[in-house]
């Protein structure tokens, strides 16, 4: 008998029909013989009601009461859940997060996991109990509640399934599965069966809205196999036709390129005019590391000599923007950082290719290159990593590059023939 985690989301528990459907997605994994942990997101829109209600009151909110408010949203689903299960006589109770107890430091709102002790679940389990557990949610050493931040609910569940030591976690979403690229930009994308930890971490944190980078951070520092299935897709027999996330080691063979991920979430900044001198680089990015603002992407100008003048251009946030521009413009005034313009863009696309095979091949960023250059698209800024190759370009070619590059790295999906024209 294994043990599963699974895990639905907020549209995945969306109302009361959605609870009811996904329940028997539960009650099936335990008719295949096996036992289940539950972990639950709020219902679609109640958390960010929640907020909307801490924000009416004082937009200068006590992060401690703040929590408190916005992690009710899984306690209602939880205990939901726990009825569904209990109407198809399942054996079930809801769990909060400081019931379990999920054990987290004291960075209320973005909360960070320190230990799951699971003496109290195991004893649940044993007895033929479904646990149902509110994910998002933790309470600190003092007891207070803490909420974990974007993609919570995801880390709760692999967080538990990494502390019961259970087989898989499966986290049920209104997808299917990890596709080559978003079916709905390139219609000839398909579902990858199965995809490595570092390719699946790439993917998030440039643009694939599948997982967070937090949950696949996790999954792959514990090694906890991660399957993603869609709550409203049929099951036939024990088959679960997702994508499964899993070690490099444990794919047979590597794709060059197993997918193409794509983000709007970026702006370009380019700082003209500099002068070249020996801690530029920190001058520049510690006052927006400072002000918590995440860089990406970054180029700097060739200069030569000691009198030499650079440019530099980086990307951040599209919500950073505002507040970066301002960071430099109080710079240049205090001449902490002296330049002689400051340009900005943000109708920009971030476009990745991400495959282990890279580390082994070479000429996925040539074909890139080409690709695009064949399109006539312009690239504006590239950077590498060991799996992957990102380019920069204008928003508006976001679709043409996409599907040019889908094709150029034999990843479209072969096309079905009609068995009346065969």
């Amino acid at each position: 008998m294994s043990l599963i985690v699974q895990k639905f989301g907020g549209t995945s528990v969306g109302d009361i029909d959605r609870i009811l459907r996904a329940a028997q997605k539960t009650k099936a994994e335990i008719e295949r013989g096996n036992q289940v942990a539950v972990v639950v997101s709020a219902m679609s829109g109640v958390t960010n009601q929640l907020v909307e209600y801490c924000d009416a009151i004082t937009a200068n909110h006590d992060s401690r009461e703040y929590d408190s408010v916005v992690a009710s949203g899984e306690q209602v689903t939880a205990g939901l859940f726990a009825l569904a299960l209990q109407a198809h006589g399942i054996k079930a109770r809801s769990w909060l997060g400081w019931q379990v107890p999920i054990l987290t430091d004291m960075q209320h709102g973005r909360a960070r996991i320190v230990d799951i002790p699971t003496e109290e679940l195991n004893v649940s389990i044993a007895n033929g109990e479904v646990p149902i557990i509110a994910g998002f949610q933790g309470r600190t050493e003092d007891w207070r509640v803490t909420t974990l931040g974007r993609g919570g609910s995801d880390t709760s569940a692999v967080a538990l399934a990494a502390a019961l030591r259970a087989e898989r976690c499966d986290i049920y979403t209104d997808v299917d599965g990890v596709y080559t690229t978003d079916p709905r930009v390139v219609s000839r994308a398909r579902k990858i069966p199965r995809i490595a930890f570092e390719e699946m971490l790439e993917m998030a944190s440039v643009g694939a809205k599948v997982l967070q980078v937090r949950s696949v951070t996790m999954a792959m520092r514990h090694r906890v196999h991660v399957q993603v299935l869609s709550t409203f897709a049929d099951e036939i027999g024990s088959d679960l036709p997702g994508t499964l996330i899993v070690d490099e080691d444990e794919i047979m063979e590597k794709a060059l390129v197993s997918g193409l991920a794509f983000s709007r979430d970026d702006a370009k900044v380019t700082l003209e005019g500099i002068h070249n001198a020996p801690g530029l680089a920190a001058a520049i990015f510690r006052p927006l590391s400072d002000a918590g603002i995440i860089v990406d992407m970054i180029v700097q100008d060739v200069a030569t000599g000691n009198d030499a003048i650079t440019n530099m251009t980086f990307t951040v946030g599209k919500r950073d923007l505002a507040q970066t521009i301002r960071i430099f413009e109080k710079a240049k005034s205090d001449k902490t950082v002296d330049y002689r313009a400051m340009y900005s863009e943000n109708d920009i696309v971030k476009i990745s290719a991400i495959g282990v095979g890279m580390k082994t091949h070479s000429g996925v960023a040539l074909k890139m290159f080409e690709v695009l250059a064949e399109k006539g698209i312009n690239i504006e800024v590239i950077s590498t990593s060991e799996i992957k190759v990102s380019v920069l370009i204008k928003d508006e070619y976001t679709e043409l590059a996409l599907r040019a590059l889908h094709t150029a790295y034999g990843l479209d999906a072969e096309e079905k023939i009609d068995a009346a024209q065969a």
